[in-house]
């Protein structure tokens, strides 16, 4: 196949464009500001500039465009030549901050997704959507692999964004256009030895509660979050590339074996002892005013965005995507955890023990 994958130099795309690379896929990389492609354990992807025609079977071109520009950015002539070529797009290309002023959502998660289905529509080509799991909003309980409902409510800009974009897609997929959509939950590192590309979002905040700069969270032990390796996600997607005419009209979950318990995510953090745990404090009986001057700061910046995701039990159903590819995700518990936080060690982005002792 020939695919192109926007914001392909993001955390998922990069990996994405070296599994279909490795797949013997031609794969077009659509960069915004990149320059160059690395894998997720670092190792570098060799990469051409795009001269109008598709790369080899196994080769990466690299296109210098905008998913937020009308054809990407380029001239019509060169956007259809390219939409000619393709037998696939896959929508990575998002802003995934939580406070984010609403304009940037509407910007890059919405009109980039209308983009990509305008360049697709003009060429009748196949849109995979990477969305997430969490357009739910702050619901608990069961998730089904199905459109948003029209009466839910979102934790914030990223969530309603991402749920709007679906809406333009399906309303693409109802106007003929091959679409399907999937949704990842939390990504985390790789399964084997957590491994991770880049340490955003949930991880900066895993590092402010392990050096003890954030030391209470308002949080309900009994809420859950649904970390998913990226492998899982990655091997998910491309299941979904390759099988696109049978996920066409479908929405499906790339979530954990099973979400983890804030209270069994605070036990399994006992086994660094090195490390600080914050205390869970119950959300009615938080007083960001009893912080310290910093740690209100920190709480207003870092904290707040996430204290939803603290306070909610999300079940997500995934059985439409293993029907479809027969994948399930590996095992997520402690295991998994420990490894994550070994790998964050050992590569400086938390303290290892023997640090924290001659700190």
């Amino acid at each position: 196949m020939q695919i192109l994958i926007t914001g392909a130099s993001g955390l998922i795309g990069r990996e994405l464009a070296g599994v279909l690379a490795e797949r013997g896929h031609g794969v077009f990389a659509l960069m915004h500001r990149a320059q160059g492609l690395s894998r997720n354990d670092g190792r570098t992807l060799p990469t051409t500039a795009w001269a109008g025609t598709p790369p080899e079977p196994g080769g990466i071109v690299a296109v210098q465009g905008d998913v937020c520009s009308g054809h990407f950015g380029l001239a019509p002539d060169a956007c259809a030549r390219l939409a000619d070529s393709l037998d696939l797009i896959v929508h990575c290309a998002a802003l995934t901050g939580f406070a984010l002023p609403p304009a940037r959502y509407a910007q890059v998660n919405i009109g980039g997704t209308a983009n990509v289905l305008e360049v697709a529509a003009g060429g009748a080509v196949p849109v995979l959507l990477v969305s997430t799991a969490y357009v739910c909003g702050e619901r608990s309980g069961p998730i089904e692999e199905r459109p948003t409902a029209a009466d839910v409510r979102f934790a914030n800009g990223y969530e309603s964004s991402k749920a709007a974009a679906e809406h333009l897609a399906l309303a693409a997929a109802a106007r003929g256009l091959p679409v399907a959509i999937a949704r990842p939950s939390i990504v985390m590192g790789s399964t084997t030895d957590g491994a991770i590309g880049a340490f955003g979002g949930i991880y900066q905040l895993l590092r402010l509660l392990s050096d003890g700069r954030i030391t209470a969270l308002p949080a309900d032990p009994a809420a859950s979050l649904d970390l998913v390796p990226i492998d899982h996600v990655v091997d998910g997607l491309v299941d979904l590339a390759e099988r696109i005419d049978d996920a066409a009209g479908g929405i499906f979950h790339l979530v954990s074996s099973a979400p983890m318990t804030l209270r069994a995510l605070h036990r399994a953090a006992g086994g660094f002892p090195h490390l600080r745990r914050p205390c869970l404090i119950a959300p009615e009986q938080f007083d960001p005013d009893r912080l310290s001057g910093r740690e209100r700061l920190l709480h207003e910046q870092v904290t707040a965005p996430y204290a939803n995701y603290l306070q909610r039990d999300p079940r997500f159903c995934d059985r439409r995507f293993e029907a479809l590819t027969g994948r399930r995700c590996p095992d997520t518990g402690d295991g998994f955890l420990r490894r994550i936080v070994e790998y964050c060690m050992t590569a400086g982005f938390l303290r290892s023990a023997v640090q924290r002792t001659s700190g």
